[in-house]
Formats: C-alpha cells, structure tokens, sequence
C-alpha cells in the first residue's frame, strides 16, 4: 500500500510538473549553450567537449519533447464547453440543417472553465519560447561539420514544431488573453530558428563551395577574333597575334602589403582579408597566381609571431563560420531581423508584466517571468558578444572608419583586442603550471617562453598533444603476464573494438598536451620561409618540396655534410626515407628519435624513477634544450634545440597517427597495423628481457640488440614492425655526431610535418577547430599562405590578345 502511494504521488507530482520541469531545463540548456560553447575551440579535454556534445543534443531534444507535452496538455484541459461549441460550429459550417444545437454546458461548467483558461493561455504563451530554443545560441548551430549538411531535416523540423505550437494557440481562441505577447514570442521565434537553418545551409559544404564561386569567365571571343585573323590573312595582310599581360594588378596588390610590425587591430583585418580568400582551401578551389604573390609577400616581411595571429584568426573565421550563427547574423538582413527579434521579445516581455494577473496560478506566473528573464539574458550576452566580435570590427573598420561612431568603436577594439591578443609565459614544454623541482632545474624552467594565453581569451587549445610508444609498451604486459579474467576482459575489448579508448583512459601519457613553445613555431616557419624563397615561380619546385617527406630537408639543406657522412646522409635518405612508405618512416624515425634522446641521456647520472614520476624527469632534460642562447649542456651532452623540436614533433606526429588517424588518413597507408605490430614487438622484447619501467632502461636495451643483419632476413615480412629497423637508423645517426644528428632530424620531422599538413583532407582541419585545434592545422595554412601547395594556379594568368596588323 505505501508503494503504491508512493508511486501514485510521484505519478502526480510529474504530472503537475512535467511541462513547467522540462521548460526549465530547455532554458537551462540554452544558458548553457551560449556561455561554455565557445569552449570547445579552446579545449581538448574530452569531458569538456562531451559535456557540451550532450547539452547540445539535450536541448533540441527538451525542447519538442515541451511543445509536444504543452500540445497534449492543452488539447486536455481546454474548456469543455468550448470543445463543444467549436465541434458544433465546424459541423453547422459543413452539415447545416436548420436545426436547432443542444449544448450541455451549465453555468458551472462555465465557471470552472475559467481558471483552467488563464492557465492554458500561460501553456500557449510557454510554446514559443521553445521555438526560440530550437533556434539555439548562437555561439553553436552544429557541434560537427557533418551536422551543417541535415540543413534540410531542420527545416522539415522547423514546420513541423511551428504546426504544433500554432495547434496550441489556436486552441485558446478567441478568450486568449495573452495572444499578443504571444504572437511577439512566435515571431522571436521563427526569426531564431531560421536563423538556425539558414546558418547550417551556408555552412554545408556544397553550399560552402557554390559561394566561393565567381562569375563564369568564357575568356576573350575566340571565335571572333580567329574570323578577323582569317580574314585579314586572306586579304594578304601581315597579322599576327599577340597575348599582353592585364596591366596594373601585380603593382596594386604589391602596395597593399604592410611592412612592420601589425598591430591587433592590423591582425584581425589580415586575417579577415585572407579568410575570405582562402577559404576556399576547405571545398578544394582553385586560387590564382596574383592571390598566391600577394600573400606569400605578405608572409613573408612577417614575424613568426606576426604570423601565428593572422593564422590564430583566421582558423577562428573558419570555426565561426562552421559551427555558428555569425555569418547569418553580420549581414544587414541579420542586423535588422536580430533587433527585431529583441524588441518582440522585450515589448512581450512589457504586455506580461502590464497585465492583470489575478486568477493565474503562481507558480506558472514566476515560471513564465523566468522564461522572459531567460530570453533577454540570451538576448543580451549575444548581443554582447556580436558587438566585440571579430567580424564585427573588421566590417567596422572597413565601413565605418571614417565615421565618428566608428572612430569611437576602433578606439574601444583596440583596447579589447590588447586584453585578447596572445601572451607568452617562461615555463617547461610540459605545460605545468606547477614546478616540482628544485635548485638549478627551477632556474632553467625560466629559460624559453610557450604560449599562456588566459584561458576564457584563447581561440585555440595553444597545445601540443604528444604520444610515445616506448612509454606506452612500457604500461602494457604480454597476455602471458595476465590472469585468465583479464585476458578474457582484453579479448572483448579487442572484439569490439574499443581497445584505443581503454588505452587513454587507462594507460594514456601522464601529461598528454605540452604547451606549444615560441621558438618551436618560429623553427617550424623558417623552415617553410626558406622552402618559400626555394620555390619561388617554379612549379616543379614547389611541387617536389610538397611532396618531400624528410629527404629534401637532407639533401637540399644549408648545412654542410662532411665528406667521411655522406656515405651514412645517403644511406638514410634511401632507406629510411625515399624508399619506405610515410607510415612506416614515421614509426622508424619517431622510435630512432627517442632511442637517440634516451642515449643522449645516459650520462646523467639520473636513475629512471618508476610510474609517472619519470615524465618530470625528461620534461627537466628537455628544459634545459630550450636556452635561448643556442647550445646548452644537457645532463653532461651537448645538445642544441633541435633536440628539442625532434623530440616534441615525434611525439605529436605519432599522436596523430596513433590517435587522429582521420587527419592521417591520406598518407597513413597501413599505419595502424604497423603501429600495433610494432607495440607487440616491443611489449614481448622487454618482457623477455624483464624490463618493467624506465624508458632509458628500456632504449639501452633495444640499442644492445646486435643489428648487422637486417630484420626483413631474419624474420621475414609478415610482421609490419619496425622496432629493430629503427634501432638500425639511430646506430646510423649516431655516426653523425650529435649536433649535425639533432639538426637533421629536427628538420626531417618539419618536413614530415608539413607533408602530412599539405596531404590531409581540407575538411579534416575544419572539423579540428571545433575540438581546440591542432598545430598541423596551423602548418597546413601556413604552407597555403607561403604558395606551398597544388591549389593554386602558377604557370598561367590573365591576359590580353591583341590582332597586330601590320602595313
């Protein structure tokens, strides 16, 4: 009995509640959305982006699930007699037959149908809000790119929901007593979720691509102008034709180029500038030769860090115009209908608070002030956010300038972008934000700058994710080491599928991202300004450097090799290089990397500690890399900071192949098997060798390995791996000496970076910007931005043909 009283009172607790509950929570969700959204650009936690990634499907969700429980609520309670009158009148305008119509409504029907009335109009009032919510924020319309192209699904949704909320308030006719404030919410409303549908139609990628189109150009009229040559050599003329470049182009986008430092406000106008041209770069266009010159001239006369914020903005362009509402919204169109979607909302918001309330139930009254509140507040921060935004200054700035409104607004940008613009910290690669060494180690964290932008300013992630696989097979044990239920367990998860995930939530790097240093990025834009200057015109230059995995950077390098290493240059660029596929080159020069750092390391007299206190212990080797006077002493080796750069390159490079194999997918190959034969190589050869912790133990042991014969002879080529194959190229790198050996591995991983950025799928780095972004993204538009890449058009431009008479 005390159960069933239980479950009836809850029974009607959510049947009092239900609808004032998941109105609540759709505003909750809204509130959500619009404020921890822009988040997502800026983070790559998981939790973070899956909180979002469920609060974004909750909220479309909370809200038909509200329209379709006022719907319902409201075809219940709506006045009885009203019901009948209204049946009775559809019957007489269809079937009239003179007769007189009996109704059974009384007088005290008629009394208790008015306070059931006042609460059915609060309930139609409510449905519109909820059209308001299925528009959304607009600091998110689709959480993936895949999202912007069910465009149509949200249209199709859009009529669906407003058939539904107009069914509601068409039931409270003619006693309504909220219908204009209701008519104000519909109109907010509609505006809202068109805006919604509109912004995911733009950002489908035909449509992207439609856009980026100019006017069809059939060139001069060949036909024409081939009949004026006929007939003028038939008449024994002397013609000729001659083609003329277009006069006054190349000189006028020359001037254009700014010399110097930019400022913030320069920056964001820059990146605008290019955003509108290369953003073509996504659907794969094509760009003429005067746009590739006058922004490789542009990139040029930069600084690095001049450059990292064009391109820091840009990228942002990219994820705006994605993943939200801007484009729609910076238009005059969207200027005009966004106020008037505020003044519905605010004069609705003046009919409720003017109107006699008196019969209405309380709570429905506070929860209706609560949705109005609810409304502006959205209203307000998105208006907030509109007026600072970077589109927003850049369409100031080229509109507005000369006007004292606009001298006004520039004045006030300026300030905020200073507050924005990217800052720079001295601290360790790991990205710690607390020092747990002492003594001499903490002065040397004090040594070289990475970005530490504040947190809630960031337009990217700033980090660098890194994965090892020595240390990775040092966390894994062989099945035979493994109780019989947890190898049971390891086999269902190999059957499903899921092994990766259990991986980084179980096994993954202790400190997984390391902020992304400045001299890093400056290492990495030399290499392609020097790459830049190579090419120049030439497109069998260009096209050799895109295609170049490691061995251009060797051979074509400014460095001099010595006669008694050409022998070893040569042999690694063959067989390490030229001759393998970029998988496997990957996995053999990212093992080779770290079997050569471990080596690096064992005169330091610093045991490797166990667990994850040995990652503190490299993040001090590698902090005393980072000296920004050039060489420094490393635990006894000396070492410059192209020990460094190998060292955080491998790691990312294999993070992409190991876990972002979608942005690896053009050049993997058959990297995943290659990758996990080599972790079970690794796995068995240090059990064997009853190796359990210490990845400088660990290196030591692959290097004792006695290599003079090749693996493929001993083994044969059913195993992909290629542990002793990379043990084989360090033994030859350690020939070169360590500074020539760090400086040429530093520049293969810049290459092999930038082939791997210049091969990805476009649309693969406009889906990473909505999960913090990636620095081969910021490689990938670096390399457009420097004429590095097939997309553009350099053998041929516009010209002339003049028909030359002669007399």
């Amino acid at each position: 009995m005390n159960f069933l009283s239980f479950t009836n009172g809850v029974k009607n607790l959510w049947d009092s509640w239900n609808i004032k509950a998941v109105v609540l929570f759709s505003l909750t969700l809204q509130v959500i959305l619009i404020l921890l959204a822009p988040l997502r650009k800026r983070t790559i936690n998981r939790i973070s982006i899956l909180f979002i990634w469920v609060s974004y499907l909750l909220a479309d969700w909370a809200a038909s699930f509200a329209v379709g429980h006022i719907s319902n609520g409201s075809k219940d309670s709506i006045n009885p007699c009203d019901k009948e009158k209204f049946v009775s009148s559809v019957g007489h305008y269809f079937f009239s037959s003179g007769k007189a119509k009996v109704t059974s409504c009384g007088g005290d029907k008629q009394g208790d149908a008015l306070s059931i009335n006042n609460n059915i109009d609060l309930l139609a009032f409510w449905a519109p809000f909820l059209l308001v919510h299925l528009g959304g924020p607009d600091t998110i319309t689709a959480f993936a790119l895949e999202d912007n192209e069910l465009w149509r699904r949200h249209f199709f949704s859009l009529i669906v929901q407003l058939a539904a909320t107009v069914y509601v308030f068409w039931l409270t006719l003619p006693k309504n007593k909220l219908w204009i404030p209701t008519l104000l919410m519909f109109g907010a409303g509609i505006i809202k979720y068109l805006e919604r549908t509109f912004a995911l139609f733009l950002a489908s990628l035909n449509r992207f691509r439609e856009s980026m189109l100019k006017e069809p150009d059939p060139g001069p009229n060949y036909a024409k102008l081939m009949e004026e040559y006929s007939s003028k050599k038939e008449a024994g003329l002397p013609t000729h034709i001659e083609m003329t470049p277009e006069p006054g182009k190349e000189s006028k986008l020359a001037a254009n180029v700014k010399e110097g430092i930019l400022t913030d406000v320069e920056v964001v106008i820059y990146a605008h500038r290019y955003f509108k041209i290369f953003r073509g770069l996504i659907v794969d266009l094509i760009f003429s030769f005067r746009e590739r010159n006058e922004s490789r001239k542009f990139f040029q006369i930069r600084t690095a860090e001049d450059a990292l914020k064009v391109i820091e903005l840009e990228l942002n362009f990219i994820y705006e115009a994605f993943y939200t509402k801007v484009v729609v919204v910076h238009s005059v169109a969207g200027y005009i209908f966004r106020f008037i979607s505020i003044l519905f909302v605010l004069v609705a918001f003046g009919f409720f608070y003017s109107l006699d309330k008196h019969g209405f139930v309380d709570i429905d009254v506070q929860v209706t002030y609560t949705l109005l509140y609810g409304a502006i507040f959205l209203d307000l921060i998105a208006l907030i956010m509109l007026f600072f935004s970077d589109w927003t200054i850049a369409s100031m700035h080229t509109n507005w300038a000369d006007w004292q409104f606009g001298k006004c607004y520039m004045k006030l940008a300026e300030k905020f972008l200073h507050v924005k613009k990217i800052r720079w910290r001295w601290g360790d690669v790991s990205g710690s934000e607390k020092s747990e060494v002492s003594g001499s180690e903490k002065i040397e964290k004090k040594k070289f700058k990475v970005l530490n932008t504040r947190r809630l300013l960031r337009r990217w992630s700033e980090s660098v994710s890194c994965f090892n696989l020595i240390v990775y097979c040092l966390k894994q044990r062989p099945a035979a080491d493994k109780g019989p239920f947890k190898r049971w367990i390891n086999k269902i998860i190999d059957k499903y599928g899921i092994r990766n995930f259990v991986n980084e939530c179980s096994c993954g790097d202790p400190i997984p991202t390391k902020k992304l240093p400045k001299k890093l990025w400056e290492f990495i834009f030399d290499e392609l300004l020097e790459k830049s200057k190579d090419a120049a015109d030439d497109a069998e230059t260009t096209k050799r450097i895109c295609s170049a995995r490691g061995a251009y950077a060797i051979l074509e390098g400014i460095f001099v090799i010595e006669d008694q290493h050409q022998e070893t240059i040569t042999k690694i660029t063959k067989d390490y290089i030229e001759n393998v596929a970029y998988d496997e080159s990957l996995l053999l020069w990212h093992v080779a990397t770290e079997l050569c750092f471990q080596e690096t390391q064992k005169d330091a007299g610093h045991g490797d500690k166990k667990d994850g206190n040995w990652w503190q212990n490299v993040a001090t080797k590698l902090i005393c890399c980072l000296k920004p006077q050039g060489e420094t002493v490393l635990d006894g080796a000396s070492v410059g900071e192209n020990c460094v750069y190998s060292k955080l390159l491998s790691d990312y490079m294999i993070y992409l192949l190991v876990k972002q194999p979608d942005m690896m997918s053009v050049v993997a190959g058959i990297g995943q098997i290659r990758y996990r034969d080599t972790c079970e190589e690794t796995v068995n050869f240090l059990s064997r060798r009853g190796v359990k912790h210490g990845p400088k133990v660990a290196c030591n042991a692959i290097l004792g390995v006695d290599t003079e014969v090749r693996p493929v002879y001993v083994k044969g080529d059913r195993s992909k791996s290629v542990l002793f194959d990379a043990c084989m190229l360090a033994k030859e790198l350690k020939k070169l000496g360590d500074d020539k050996k760090w400086e040429i591995m530093s520049k293969v991983w810049a290459e092999m970076l930038s082939y791997a950025a210049s091969h990805c799928r476009p649309a693969t780095h406009a889906k990473e910007v909505s999960k913090g972004g990636q620095l081969i993204s910021f490689v990938w538009l670096l390399m457009a931005h420097f004429g590095l890449g097939e997309q553009f058009q350099i053998n041929e431009g516009h010209a002339r043909a003049k028909l030359i008479v002669g007399k």
